[in-house]
């Protein structure tokens, strides 16, 4: 298996997977596809931070972030990211391949400079990968979705440290 920053030339498949992989899966608004566009069309998107997992030679995973600014309470602007999606392939859901692309699409985003990432999803999933609350951090989520799935993770060691503001996602 490889993991390795998506290519222009994936987008296609990528499309196809995710469309084929949120068939099986338990969420699904069935416009995931669209979405994976979506967020490449937007001026937070990062491709440094968009992988791809291969298995000879076909995609059976995919992570995208993009880029999160949060206001501190004392005014400044901390920049962080949001893992935007998560997609792994049926019969690959068991083997920790979706916590290899998260981690390897967080330790990009610390090289980058962003020392924390956000995601909305499940604490039982998301906490394996170092993800809580972000009312541990100081953060209070002000995006109207329940606290328990606004969730926060360090990119770096101290990536959270003295911040204190409000998360809108």
């Amino acid at each position: 298996m490889l993991i390795r920053n998506v290519k222009e030339s994936d987008f296609e498949e990528i499309y196809s997977f995710v469309k084929t992989a949120f068939e099986t899966a338990k969420n699904s608004t069935g416009n995931e596809r669209e979405f994976v566009s979506e967020i490449r069309n937007k001026d937070t998107y990062i491709p440094e931070c968009e992988f791809v997992a291969e298995k000879d030679g076909k995609i059976i995973g995919h992570v995208i972030l993009s880029k999160l600014d949060i206001e501190t309470d004392d005014g400044e602007v901390f920049h962080g990211v949001r893992v935007e999606q998560i997609v792994v392939a049926e019969d690959e859901r068991d083997n920790r391949l979706g916590g290899m692309l998260i981690c390897n699409a967080c330790m990009m985003a610390a090289e980058l400079g962003y020392p924390g990432a956000f995601v909305v999803g499940y604490p039982e999933y998301f906490g394996k990968f170092g993800f809580i609350e972000t009312a541990e951090y100081d953060i209070e989520n002000v995006s109207g979705i329940d606290d328990k799935l606004v969730l926060a993770c360090p990119t770096c060691t101290g990536g959270f440290r003295g911040i204190k503001g409000k998360v809108n996602l």
